[in-house]
């Protein structure tokens, strides 16, 4: 613990999670958004541009190559938000609205 973390408050009582609860079975697994991956798409095709550019293997257009970089990066995020909420929408409706 550094300096900076407060002290663990024991007024609460801390649980442990029972096979009980929902969810507990299953772990959570962290996903990663889809502008997150979009963004690091961009730097990393940046990047590599701009070492091709400088190695000489071709001469870029700064243009075109943003205007390839924006269609490209807005076609990934809207097919991966369709895709999402795609994957949101499988859960079993109640029939209530």
């Amino acid at each position: 613990m550094s300096s900076f973390d407060p002290a663990p408050d024991s007024s609460t009582p801390q649980t442990p999670t029972t096979a009980g609860q929902p969810g507990a079975d299953a772990p959570q697994q962290p996903s990663a958004r889809v502008g997150t991956i979009v963004w690091g798409l961009i730097v990393m095709a940046l990047a590599a541009l701009i070492i091709i550019a400088q190695l000489g293997v071709v001469t870029l257009n700064g243009t075109y190559v943003l205007i390839g970089l924006m269609i490209g990066a807005g076609a990934a995020l809207v097919i991966g938000g369709l895709l999402s909420a795609r994957k949101r929408d499988n859960e079993p409706t109640t029939g209530k609205s």
